[in-house]
């Protein structure tokens, strides 16, 4: 569900809220050592994002935040802000490229820029696979 987040409003925050689950509390967020990204290069999206991040001529950047059942990819255009809302069931993050990570959902898309010597990078989507883990149902295999 790609929205627009540049104003307050309960209804966009409700579904939002209803999609990924409420924010983490200051405590979870020690323990888990951070929710959030740090800036992310985009190097390629879904015609939809493409659409909206063509309007001004900055360099295109994203970042993510953990909620408890799925991901928030938050980007800005003109002066708006835009936030790409992905629960677990639905995020399909792999890396195809050597140096690029692909986000999913549905038919929307984000390619991120991931240099080898970018530590961090690697190591929050590390943490994204492992919380779309500890979300997932068990599968009949594992009984």
């Amino acid at each position: 569900m790609l929205v627009n987040v540049s104003y307050s409003n309960k209804a966009v925050s409700r579904k939002v809220d209803l999609e990924v689950g409420m924010p983490y509390t200051l405590k979870e967020r020690f323990r888990l050592k951070g929710i959030g990204s740090s800036k992310l290069i985009i190097t390629e999206t879904s015609i939809q994002i493409h659409n909206l991040l063509i309007l001004d001529s900055n360099r295109n950047q994203c970042n993510i935040e953990l909620r408890p059942n799925g991901i928030i990819v938050g980007f800005r255009s003109l002066l708006e802000s835009y936030a790409l809302v992905i629960p677990y069931y639905k995020l399909v993050l792999y890396k195809g490229r050597a140096e690029e990570y692909s986000i999913y959902r549905d038919n929307y898309f984000i390619k991120i820029e991931a240099k080898a010597k970018d530590r961090s990078t690697h190591k929050f989507m590390q943490k994204i696979i492992e919380a779309k883990n500890n979300v997932a149902p068990e599968r009949i295999e594992d009984l």
